[in-house]
């Protein structure tokens, strides 16, 4: 089988509307799905929400009561699931309704699918067209097949810095680097994350409070907030600890922690992740929130932190906004720190990259590219 201008064009419609999920479908993946007749659009639909139906089933549900599937074709940006999860097998609705023909884009990962719902399909004689649109597909779930095949969240690494690559001054000030518009971006980014991560000494300098704010965008959701601490010191009374009943905050705590001032933060409603090892902080928390079905991790840490997560290959994505100026200063922090890569041929490229501008900021977004 080979593939036609009108099954690229209506699998190119499948992805773009399956994106209208993002924010919502987590930890599920983003999933759009088309039925047309040849260049007659019958019906379409996106997996809306987790824990509710899948993309096939809606596209299936708008179907005009009188029309006549059996010469449509189905297109599915992920290959149909065939297990009863928190909804029934998407294949059974598939071949109930009589579809002959269906297009997947990409196979699912999933070790309860992973090609079974294909193969269940071609069983009971329904054509299937695979790879249509594959590189876009995968794309779009890619935060979902690093979950499956990696254990831990997708890691979006954001920063704001000055034209000389500086996160703050000497002394530590970085409010604002970056304009009004791009930190209306950074609301909308937070209101489609499963949590957010800085560093002690960002909670303790900036006292942030990692929300979404209501007035600057239509958030999905409040992500959970994280502080990576060996010593933990937040102040009783920062904004982080004042709202951890009202939006969960985690800490992490090392070995040397004071217990006290942990049991004082837990009595306000902050959740303490103690770990008996410092260097195993950030590996044991990772693995804690695959265990939460965290699937988008946003790091807005300073320097130590995200060069301790480049250090360790951990940053799959980057958000990036840069301000035409200057601050100087040989101390002054820059993005990453950690020990870093010694040789130019071995600098850390990206891809699907995006430039905007942002009234006088830039912003640079792309996703890390690996072997």
């Amino acid at each position: 089988m080979t593939t036609s201008a009108i099954d690229t064009k209506w699998m190119q419609r499948a992805i773009e509307i399956a994106q209208q999920g993002l924010g919502n479908v987590e930890p599920n993946p983003m999933v759009g799905c088309v039925i047309a007749n040849q260049e007659q659009l019958l019906a379409e639909g996106y997996h809306e929400q987790f824990g509710q139906a899948h993309a096939e089933v809606n596209a299936l549900a708008s179907v005009a009561p009188d029309a006549d599937l059996s010469q449509a074709s189905l297109y599915v940006t992920l290959e149909p699931c065939c297990h009863q999860g928190k909804t029934p097998p998407c294949t059974t609705a598939i071949i109930d309704a009589g579809i002959k023909r269906v297009v997947v884009a990409t196979t699912d990962p999933n070790g309860q699918v992973n090609g079974r719902g294909i193969e269940l399909l071609k069983a009971t004689g329904i054509e299937v067209l695979l790879g249509v649109c594959e590189p876009q597909a995968n794309s779009l779930i890619a935060p979902y097949v690093n979950v499956t095949q990696n254990n831990r969240p997708w890691i979006i690494a954001k920063w704001a810095m000055t034209l000389d690559g500086k996160i703050a001054t000497t002394s530590g000030s970085s409010q604002w680097i970056s304009n009004a518009e791009s930190r209306a971006v950074v609301h909308q980014l937070r209101g489609r994350m499963d949590a957010i991560l800085i560093g002690h000494k960002t909670a303790c300098c900036d006292n942030p409070h990692l929300t979404a704010r209501p007035a600057e965008t239509t958030a999905k959701r409040q992500a959970i907030r994280i502080v990576l601490a060996q010593t933990p010191a937040l102040h009783l009374d920062s904004h982080l600890v004042c709202s951890a009943n009202e939006i969960p905050v985690i800490v992490t705590a090392g070995p040397d922690a004071d217990a006290d001032h942990c049991q004082q933060l837990i009595d306000k409603g902050v959740e303490i992740l103690a770990f008996d090892d410092n260097q195993r902080i950030i590996d044991g928390l990772l693995s804690e929130l695959y265990q939460r079905q965290v699937t988008n991790l946003l790091v807005e840490g300073g320097s130590q932190l995200l060069g301790s997560l480049f250090d360790r290959q951990l940053i799959d994505e980057v958000r990036v906004f840069i301000a035409p100026s200057l601050i100087g200063g040989a101390s002054a922090p820059t993005p990453l720190g950690g020990s870093g890569i010694e040789q130019m041929t071995n600098a850390l490229k990206l891809n699907n990259l995006q430039f905007e501008t942002l009234g006088d900021n830039t912003y640079i977004s792309g996703r890390t590219e690996r072997d």
